[in-house]
């Protein structure tokens, strides 16, 4: 009898599961045609989507340590306690795993050799987390979840991406000139802008704030994300 229902069971966690990839993957083909330069390569696009992918799991086990921490420090229902925890701990967590995995890929790549490269880079593996996580939520929360997430979370993700990979790119330019220390200061804030941004969408998302004000916000928020990504790659020159 068990063996009737599982054409079903798969055809359903099919559908769930093509719901949380085709936007993600549809992100991703817009950013790959936007780059006119000098098309990167399939094998180090798969292999950041894959870092993604990692970086995930390896913010998921950043984030239990920290909560654990935060519970001990401070009562869950305070305004600091939230704070922290958006901010400081998921928010932070979630785009320095991305980041490091990132740097690790792409830095020394030779094929990082033009400034909208780091943005495309960026996206893939914010992309590639956002992905994996939506899959996740998916799974254990079903398809209504996929549709919350492919309008709010997944756009949410590629934004961050989006301003990583620019102070990325300029990162990049600056240790090309030899210019170590600044290029230094723009890793850190390539980390901590989308990580900021990242506090915010969670902050607000946690909040009786009215679906308005959220979906403002996430509206806006992809509105400059969009223009940005269109700017830098008209304007992209080698490096």
């Amino acid at each position: 009898m068990f063996y009737f229902f599982l054409p079903t069971l798969f055809s359903y966690n099919g559908i769930l599961v093509a719901s949380a990839v085709v936007p993600a993957v549809l992100l991703m083909v817009r950013v790959y045609r936007s780059d006119k330069l000098e098309a990167e390569s399939p094998s180090l696009l798969w292999r950041l989507v894959r870092a993604g992918i990692f970086s995930s799991l390896l913010a998921l086990v950043e984030e239990r340590i920290l909560v654990a921490l935060l519970i001990l420090a401070l009562p869950s229902d305070s305004v600091l306690y939230n704070i922290i925890l958006y901010f400081g701990v998921v928010a932070l967590a979630e785009e320095s795993s991305k980041f490091i995995l990132l740097k690790r890929r792409t830095w020394r790549s030779a094929e990082f050799n033009c400034q909208y490269d780091a943005v495309v880079y960026a996206l893939f593996v914010s992309l590639g987390f956002a992905l994996w996580e939506n899959i996740s939520y998916v799974m254990a929360y079903g398809f209504s979840t996929a549709i919350v997430r492919a309008l709010t979370a997944i756009p949410g993700h590629a934004c961050f991406g989006v301003f990583m990979g620019i102070f990325y790119g300029i990162a990049k330019k600056l240790d090309n000139r030899g210019e170590a220390s600044a290029a230094k200061g723009c890793r850190i804030i390539s980390v901590l802008v989308p990580a900021a941004l990242h506090g915010t969408y969670d902050y607000i998302a946690s909040t009786d704030a009215s679906i308005l004000v959220f979906g403002g916000f996430v509206a806006a928020l992809f509105v400059v994300s969009y223009l940005l990504v269109g700017r830098f790659a008209r304007d992209d020159r080698f490096i």
